[in-house]
């Protein structure tokens, strides 16, 4: 074969070196965070059906809107309810789960979504739905009043 009739060799990109990455979980964590992952989604639906067997609609579940994912979002009346479910080893550590920073969150994201067509006009509040085994579900309305009130009664 002559030079002519030989093919030029691919061309290789030269690619910069690669920059450092963060070291991946261990499968244990990876798998832990299923397991949470799992059972929180568990606890939604439990909690879904107890609104419902209360009187709640369901409006949606798993809402994201600006950032923030809206576990449930139910409608009794003229009442629209944000509604944190959090699941916890005991029903007080459920109350204290969601911070200040959350809750501001889920506060923008109730005043967003109480734009939508047929929401406007409705009463925004923000819930909780706390959830420990072996127990029954514990609803609490209205759970953080915007009078900057971050006390929340584990009361019965």
């Amino acid at each position: 074969m002559n030079r002519a009739s030989r093919k030029p060799a691919p061309l290789r990109a030269i690619h910069p070196p690669a920059a450092p990455t963060r070291p991946t979980p261990s499968a244990a964590k990876r798998r832990r965070g299923a397991q949470a992952r799992r059972s929180g989604r568990a606890a939604e639906v439990v909690a879904a059906v107890w609104l419902m067997a209360t009187g709640w609609r369901i409006l949606g579940m798993r809402l994201k809107t600006h950032g923030v994912e809206i576990d449930i979002l139910a409608r009794r009346g003229a009442v629209l309810a944000v509604i944190e479910v959090k699941a916890r080893a005991t029903l007080a550590e459920a109350l204290e789960a969601v911070r200040w920073a959350q809750r501001r969150r889920l506060r923008r994201a109730a005043e967003a979504i109480a734009q939508r067509p047929g929401l406007n006009g409705l009463a925004i509040r923000l819930d909780l739905m706390a959830m420990a085994p072996r127990r029954l579900p514990r609803h609490v309305p209205d759970a953080w009043p915007q009078d900057g009130s971050d006390s929340v009664s584990c009361a019965p």
